[in-house]
C-alpha cells in the first residue's frame, strides 16, 4: 500500500516520488481518439478487408471533398507522398530542388532519394517559414522546383513563391504535414501548387497513427502516383480484391509499397468529420496559451496573418537563455522532470551530421533557421488536452523560465 504524507509519496522499498512525479506524463501531440473510429476499426476488422480496400477510397473521396479538389491519393506517409510527387514531377538526377532548412529530415530525404539535390533557402524570423526572397536568391540553371513547408500550420507567403515559380518556369509541392486545415486568402493549402502533400501520423491534426495523401493538379500525375504506390502495377490492381472479380494487372514500372490500409483510413474517416471540430479546441488553446504566457521573456508564435487560417499544429515558443534565463534544453528536461511532453520543431537541417558531410551545409549559413532550431520547444497542442492540463503546462513554464520580476530582484 502507498502512503502520502504532504507532497512526497512513500513507497514500500523506501523509494519516495513527489506527487508530481507520480502524476500521468502528458504525452505531447497525443491524438483525440473517440468512439467512432474504434468502432469503425472494428467493423474493418469484422469484415476481413485490412488492407486497402473500399475504406481507403471512401478517405479519399471525403479528404478531396473536405479540399475541394477532384482526387486525392491515399498513401502510408507523408514522406512517401513527398517522394512520389516529386518523380510524378519529373525530378531526378541533376535537378536542384529549394526548400527551407526549418522542417524534418523526410522533406530533404525524399528529394534525395530522386537523385535530385536539395538546396536551402532560409525561414523568415518570424512567420518561420521559407523566405521567397531567399528562394530566388538559390536559383540556378538546374533547379525545377521549390518545395515549401507550411511550419506548424502557418501558411508560406504563396503569392511570392507562386510568382517566383512562374518568372522561372518551377513547379511548387507544398509540404503540409502540418497543415491541413490551413488556408491562404481562401486557398486550402496544397490545392495552390501543383502537389500537395499531406501527414497523418499520430501527432498530426488529423491521426491514422501512419499514413498520408496527395494532392495533384494534373490527373495524369495522380494516375501515376497510385500506380508508383503499388509496385508499379497497372490500375486494375487496386481492384484485384474487390468484391468486382478478379483484375489481372501489369506492371507498367519499378515502383514501391506505400499504399493505406483500410484499417489506418478507418481511423481516418472520423478524424476527418471532425477536423474542424477539433480545431476550435486547439484555437481555443493557442489563446490560452498566448495569454497565460504573455509577460514572460520568451518568443511567443506570431499571430495568424489576415487573410489566412493558421493549422494551428504546433504551438512553439522560442527560449533565448540570455533572457529567459535558462537554456533550451534545461527547459526541455525540467519539463520532463515535471512530466510534461515537449517536442522539438526543428533542430536546422545544416545541424545534422549527414548533411554537413554530404552537402558541406553549416548552420550559420542558415542564420535564422539555426537561432530558432537552438532555442524552439514545442509545448503540448492538441485537441485532446485539457484545461487542466493546458494550466499544469502553463504552470511549470512559468516555475523554469524568469519572469522580468525575477529578473529585476536577481539584478
Amino acid at each position: 500500500m502507498i502512503e502520502s504524507s504532504g507532497d512526497v509519496i512513500a513507497f514500500p522499498a523506501n523509494e519516495t516520488m513527489t506527487k508530481e512525479e507520480a502524476s500521468p506524463f502528458l504525452v505531447f501531440g497525443a491524438p483525440l481518439i473517440e468512439q467512432a473510429e474504434i468502432d469503425e476499426v472494428i467493423d474493418c476488422l469484422h469484415s476481413g478487408w485490412l488492407g486497402t480496400g473500399p475504406k481507403v477510397a471512401k478517405f479519399e473521396q471525403d479528404f478531396a471533398t473536405y479540399k475541394g479538389v477532384d482526387q486525392a491519393v491515399a498513401l502510408n506517409s507523408c514522406t512517401a507522398a513527398l517522394h512520389l510527387s516529386l518523380i510524378a514531377a519529373g525530378i531526378g538526377h541533376g535537378d536542384e530542388v529549394i526548400t527551407t532548412p526549418l522542417t524534418f529530415c523526410a522533406t530533404i530525404n525524399a528529394i534525395i532519394h530522386t537523385g535530385a539535390t536539395p538546396v536551402l533557402a532560409d525561414v523568415d524570423p518570424i512567420t518561420m517559414n521559407i523566405d521567397p526572397a531567399q528562394v530566388e536568391a538559390k536559383i540556378t540553371p538546374k533547379t525545377k522546383a521549390i518545395l515549401p513547408v507550411h511550419f506548424a500550420g502557418r501558411p508560406c507567403d504563396m503569392d511570392g513563391l507562386m510568382a517566383i515559380a512562374q518568372r522561372y518556369d518551377l513547379l511548387i509541392i507544398e509540404d503540409c504535414a502540418h497543415a491541413i486545415e490551413t488556408q491562404y486568402k481562401g486557398r486550402p493549402a496544397g490545392t495552390m501548387g501543383d502537389f500537395g502533400c499531406f501527414s497523418f501520423y499520430v501527432t498530426k491534426n488529423v491521426a491514422t497513427g501512419e499514413g498520408g495523401m496527395v494532392i495533384a493538379r494534373n490527373e495524369e500525375q495522380a494516375a501515376r502516383i497510385k500506380t508508383l504506390a503499388l509496385h508499379g502495377l497497372s490500375r486494375d490492381a487496386w481492384k484485384r480484391f474487390s468484391d468486382e472479380g478478379y483484375k489481372h494487372y501489369h506492371v507498367t514500372e519499378a515502383g514501391f509499397k506505400c499504399n493505406m490500409m483500410d484499417l489506418q483510413a478507418a481511423i481516418g474517416l472520423h478524424q476527418l468529420a471532425r477536423v474542424e471540430e477539433n480545431w476550435t479546441k486547439r484555437e481555443s488553446l493557442w489563446a490560452f496559451y498566448q495569454e497565460a504566457l504573455a509577460d514572460l521573456p520568451i518568443t511567443k508564435p506570431a499571430q495568424p496573418d489576415a487573410n489566412t487560417k493558421h493549422g494551428l499544429h504546433l504551438y512553439t515558443i522560442l527560449i533565448d537563455e540570455r533572457v529567459a534565463g535558462i537554456s533550451r534544453d534545461a527547459f526541455l528536461d525540467s519539463m520532463n522532470r515535471k512530466r510534461i511532453g515537449t517536442g522539438v520543431h526543428y533542430l536546422s537541417i545544416p545541424e545534422h551530421p549527414y548533411y554537413q558531410d554530404r552537402f558541406d551545409w553549416e548552420p550559420h549559413e542558415f542564420p535564422n533557421a539555426n537561432r530558432i532550431g537552438s532555442q524552439t520547444v514545442s509545448l503540448p497542442f492538441s485537441a485532446k488536452v485539457t484545461q487542466a492540463e493546458a494550466t499544469r503546462v502553463v504552470d511549470a513554464v512559468r516555475q523554469f523560465v524568469a519572469s522580468p520580476v525575477q529578473h529585476k530582484r536577481a539584478a
